[in-house]
């Protein structure tokens, strides 16, 4: 499994920081049909969404397209376990993204709607925060 990493940053090692409010950006539907949106707000590591998106191009079979729209940027450090205080900060254990509610995770384009929906289900079950299937359709309908 390929690994999600940036190829190059800045800094090798970032604070914490807290995850509140709601998405600023990449809460429409940009590229393609259909898509799932977060419900939640956390952190989902690269390993969460490779499987997501090897889940929902497995399911398709090759057919449409699918675009992954958030990427993990941020370096997560553990310290060994019990390992006493101090000492600095731990090595860089994962990467992650940050998903605050109403950010699109992955869209879909070029397939029915059933089975973009059941290919989402099965991302929808590797990840960690609660998502829901929007389709273009239906956010036309309200608009």
């Amino acid at each position: 499994m390929a690994n999600i990493a940036p190829s190059r940053t800045k800094y090798r090692k970032v604070q914490k920081g807290r995850i509140r409010g709601v998405a600023k950006g990449g809460d429409t539907l940009a590229f393609g049909d259909f898509a799932i949106q977060c419900l939640g707000r956390g952190l989902i590591t690269a390993a969460q969404l490779e499987a997501s998106r090897v889940a929902i191009t497995r399911h398709l079979k090759r057919k449409g397209k699918v675009w992954m729209r958030v990427f993990p940027h941020k370096p997560v450090t553990k310290k060994p376990a019990e390992t006493r205080m101090g000492k600095g900060k731990g090595p860089v254990e994962f990467w992650a993204a940050v998903a605050k509610p109403g950010v699109i995770l992955f869209e879909i384009a070029g397939v029915s709607s059933t089975l973009a929906r059941e290919a989402m289900g099965l991302a929808d079950a590797k990840l960690p925060l609660r998502c829901r299937f929007i389709s273009r359709e239906e956010l036309d309908q309200y608009n």
